[in-house]
């Protein structure tokens, strides 16, 4: 589910995760950088984040449910789920947060 906002944020994207309750984690071998926020105690399932910022004023979240960790190595593909009722929820909190911020 990609979530798009077209207005200029006072805070930097961490602490913009943050106040969602998301964290930050960096790929090691990449370098890449996601968001993430787990469900339960366990580290699956999770919410998972990807950002991009094509303007200064545009802002997308890329939001996906991770069910479970890769299987495979050296892969990028998992198993997420893009949409249905969990991800459209957290989605809206997400917005409602965001939009709320002055």
């Amino acid at each position: 589910m990609k979530i798009h906002f077209t207005k200029t944020f006072r805070q930097n994207i961490t602490n913009l995760m943050r106040r969602c309750g998301y964290v930050k984690q960096q790929n090691r071998k990449t370098g890449e950088v996601s968001y993430v926020r787990r469900i339960g105690r366990s580290p699956y399932p999770h919410f998972h984040i990807y950002i991009s910022q094509p303007k200064k004023d545009e802002l997308i979240l890329n939001l996906h449910l991770d069910q479970k960790k890769p299987s495979y190595g050296g892969v990028k593909a998992h198993s997420g789920e893009y949409d249905g009722a969990v991800v459209e929820r957290e989605g809206e909190r997400i917005k409602n947060i965001l939009n709320n911020l002055r």
